[in-house]
């Protein structure tokens, strides 16, 4: 249906002459045509907004969730980089780690060597010319990388001779550690000096044999 000017006219002036306080809804069939539109243009306007708001909504919820992702991947990156300018340093400090360890190993006696680390303790004594009273092995004690292997040492001689045999033990060419030093005068009268103590020794727990199982 064509609108000429004179509909147009008439609709308005039935819009400017409304009472807008006596509309009653269930009347809105009776309503002038220009407000029926208005009213339509409106409610669709806000059921367009309504939609625009529910969709920018849920895209502002994930695009919140990819601001905090990206923060995250860009915090994990920039540790992953500075661990990774590390890495040669830590590489080149394990390496010499590595040697260390293995130059201690080798000082270490394995369960084949501790009887000739007793020879090599008696020939200390005797180089010094010390009188060897006692030199035994005490039971192991195993420990969870490595076997303990306690000596209980007691010789007689001249003071300057205990410290010299000492040193000597000190520099063999297997780990020996000393403990519990103690010296008292061996006779009544004279220089003669007894020393005691306890040496120890070490091998690792894979070398220990059944042999080295510490006694119950």
């Amino acid at each position: 249906m064509k609108w000429g000017r004179e509909r147009w006219q008439d609709e308005w002036q039935r819009l400017k002459t409304l009472d807008w306080q006596a509309l009653d809804v269930k009347e809105a069939g009776e309503w002038p045509v220009l407000l029926k539109a208005l009213c339509g243009a409106l409610a669709f306007g806000v059921a367009l907004g309504g939609l625009s708001w529910w969709l920018v909504s849920e895209k502002r919820v994930e695009l919140e969730a990819a601001e905090r992702q990206e923060a995250r991947l860009l915090n994990e990156y920039r540790s992953k980089v500075s661990e990774a300018a590390f890495l040669p340093e830590v590489r080149d400090q394990l390496t010499a780690l590595e040697e260390q360890m293995a130059t201690m190993r080798s000082m270490l006696p394995t369960s084949a060597e501790i009887p000739s680390l007793l020879d090599s303790i008696s020939d200390a004594a005797l180089d010094n010319d010390l009188s060897i009273e006692t030199i035994r092995l005490r039971p192991t004690v195993s420990n969870t990388h490595y076997v303990e292997h306690p000596l209980d040492i007691q010789v007689r001689g001249g003071y300057h001779e205990l410290a010299q045999f000492v040193a000597d033990i000190s520099q063999l060419a297997r780990i020996v550690t000393q403990h519990d030093v103690a010296l008292s005068p061996a006779e009544q009268s004279g220089e003669s000096l007894r020393m005691s103590l306890v040496a120890r020794t070490y091998s690792y727990i894979e070398e220990a044999g059944e042999g080295e199982v510490p006694a119950p």
